[in-house]
């Protein structure tokens, strides 16, 4: 399984250095970094990184998001934000079983499907556009009265709840009627890629029939992803969706009969 641990737009080389440590601390074999606003090799972060600067020297730079996440099947998110998120709050012990249920999942390295951690920025987090290119939204439990966090610290709790999860536990426990039994799951949701690439195909048939306007298509199809991303959709379905989408866009282009005779 390769999974990815992804920071948003980071500006502190300590925090991007700290975070490549922890990465080699928890056995993660790669870092992504989505337009970082520092220099990931600065002096400060190389002090920081010691035994992970190979993972700091490697760490693999994207223009946005969507394309560090193009490859990935499951995404969890996380988030201080309690007010207003496009998907229910989980704690780590609630989604990171989730991000880990893939066939080979729980053994790092290994060839498999693609999962992703995200992080967002230090000073403001992910935007809710952000939010919704994961499958799931992690949330940390703190004191009420000061909620933030450093992101550095909360990338370690999160990869040591995540760490914790895929050592082999003691003895099996009794699985529920209904619950798969332990290494079967549930079929991986889609790639990211797939996902983007088919709501954009429908968003500009949408726009062409009029369903849709410029000045209302972002916060509607912000909807349909949020609807999508709680359907958790595969890749079977989102090809179902793209021929529907080809299909009623030939017949909106398609003559009427009565345009014919004429």
């Amino acid at each position: 399984m390769s999974l990815h641990l992804v920071l948003v737009e980071p500006s502190g080389p300590l925090n991007v250095g700290s975070v490549a440590r922890l990465c080699a601390n928890f056995g993660l074999t790669e870092l992504r970094l989505v337009a970082p606003r520092c220099d990931p090799l600065d002096a400060e972060a190389r002090r920081m990184a010691v035994h992970g600067l190979p993972l700091l020297e490697n760490a693999r730079r994207f223009a946005s998001l969507a394309d560090a996440l193009a490859d990935c099947r499951r995404v969890v998110a996380c988030t201080g934000r309690l007010e207003g998120p496009p998907l229910p709050l989980e704690e780590p012990s609630a989604c990171l079983p989730w991000l880990l249920g893939g066939p080979g999942m729980e053994t790092p390295g290994t060839d498999g499907p693609a999962a992703s951690l995200v992080f967002g920025r230090e000073d403001r987090g992910l935007s809710n556009d952000e939010l919704l290119q994961a499958g799931r939204l992690l949330t940390l439990s703190t004191d009420p009265a000061y909620t933030s966090l450093n992101l550095s610290h909360a990338v370690a709790l999160v990869l040591h709840e995540l760490h914790r999860l895929r050592r082999p536990p003691a003895a099996p426990a009794p699985q529920p009627a209904g619950v798969p039994p332990a290494g079967e799951s549930e079929e991986d949701p889609c790639a990211r890629g797939e996902l983007e690439a088919a709501l954009t195909d429908a968003q500009a048939l949408l726009l062409e029939v009029g369903y849709l306007h410029p000045h209302t298509a972002r916060a509607r199809m912000a909807k349909l992803r949020a609807l999508l991303q709680r359907a958790r959709i595969r890749t079977p379905e989102v090809a179902l969706l793209r021929g529907m989408v080809c299909q009623l866009r030939w017949a909106s282009r398609r003559p009427c009969a009565d345009d014919a005779r004429h």
